[in-house]
């Protein structure tokens, strides 16, 4: 039932994401002193839950379909510097993704929330 809603879906997915950017900042950070380990990141939740969802059609020729030169079609990564050991991790880097990782966990929680709020309100109870 909950999984046609679409704020619910969007939850479900923004708490996925984190978990998946979790594990990889994680697995950054044990592989900081390892020689030759490139640092990894997943793509942002936006570009993936995009990709996740149906394409826009064009129903009628006059419709303009999304160019391929559009900046959102494209998600733009930034080098980092690469130790004389051979590796890219930066725990400084690997920190902020951290603390990003929590605050996207925190709104996918706080958006559920709200949600099953509003749920119970329209059905008549009260949390």
């Amino acid at each position: 039932m909950f999984e046609k809603i679409e704020m619910m879906r969007m939850a479900r997915a923004l708490g996925q994401h984190a978990s998946q950017r979790q594990t990889t900042v994680a697995r950054n950070i044990a592989n900081a002193d390892t020689p030759g380990f490139k640092a990894e990141d997943v793509a942002s939740f936006a570009d993936s839950y995009r990709a996740a969802s149906a394409p826009m059609r064009t129903t009628d020729p006059r419709h303009l379909d999304a160019p391929e030169w559009s900046p959102a079609a494209h998600a733009a990564t930034a080098e980092t510097g690469v130790s004389p050991n051979g590796n890219s991790v930066s725990l400084e880097e690997e920190m902020l993704k951290a603390a990003e990782v929590k605050r996207s966990h925190d709104l996918s929680l706080g958006i559920y929330s709200s949600a099953l709020d509003l749920m119970r309100t329209s059905i008549g109870r009260r949390a």
